[in-house]
């Protein structure tokens, strides 16, 4: 499997000039971005069972670039609320965001995959970006991984202020997901606070029953996207 990377790649000074066109610095440990761009479904299962991809990595990606986007919003947006700030970082870190961003930057042919993978996977570039935040983040420290995010990505391919302006309707999804499967689904106000300057509602959004997502904000209408959104995560709705 390494072989037939090195093989797209060349030599380490290959991957590693390729890396620093796309970062903008010259990375440490080729090996950690090599694992980056392994998909599962060109991995390795090691003999106690392991599988060697970039699944771990992506897992540590996503909590760095979470944490990058929240600190940048709560800056830029020092007089929003938390439900702004929440829907808002929604919004830049979706698969959907990320996989266009991802592609713009190469990544998905960069990426070792099988051929099914590369025809089918729509997902492959988001999780291969935040495998490469991962990277970064084990390579060079969270500062670097910060600037790359920021500056590589925010600033250079992100358009904030038309991202604000898209509707990211949660409750609708999952209303026409639920229709369409035909599953019962019901919005339960479990508590209402009315204090005149800071009001609070709890929606449960159920779905057959069962508790799916829960949300918490200022308005109801907010409150029930915030419970519709979990449960679009939960049910993969966003990719």
């Amino acid at each position: 499997m390494l072989n037939s990377l090195r093989s797209f790649f060349g030599r380490n000074t290959e991957l590693a000039e390729a890396l620093r066109n796309l970062l903008g610095f010259k990375p440490k440990n080729i090996a950690i971005y090599r694992l980056a761009l392994i998909h599962r479904s060109a991995g390795e299962r090691l003999a106690d069972g392991t599988l060697v991809s970039n699944e771990r990595l992506e897992f540590l990606g996503d909590a760095v670039l979470s944490a990058v986007v929240a600190k940048y919003l709560f800056q830029r947006y020092p007089f929003e609320d938390e439900g702004f700030l929440t829907e808002t970082r929604s919004k830049v870190v979706s698969r959907k965001n990320l996989n266009a961003l991802a592609k713009k930057l190469g990544l998905p042919e960069m990426v070792q995959k099988s051929n099914e993978q590369g025809r089918a996977g729509s997902s492959l570039g988001g999780d291969a970006l935040e495998a490469l935040v991962g990277a970064i983040f084990l390579d060079r420290g969270f500062p670097v991984a910060e600037n790359f995010i920021l500056n590589r990505m925010m600033d250079n391919f992100i358009d904030l202020e038309k991202l604000l302006k898209e509707d990211a309707n949660f409750k609708s999804k999952i209303i026409e997901w639920c229709q369409k499967e035909k599953h019962a689904f019901e919005f339960d106000t479990v508590n209402e606070v009315k204090d005149g300057h800071r009001p609070s509602f709890t929606i449960h959004l159920k779905v057959d029953g069962k508790i799916v997502g829960k949300g918490t904000d200022r308005t109801k209408k907010r409150a029930e996207q915030a419970a519709a959104q979990q449960a679009c995560q939960k049910f993969k709705l966003l990719d």
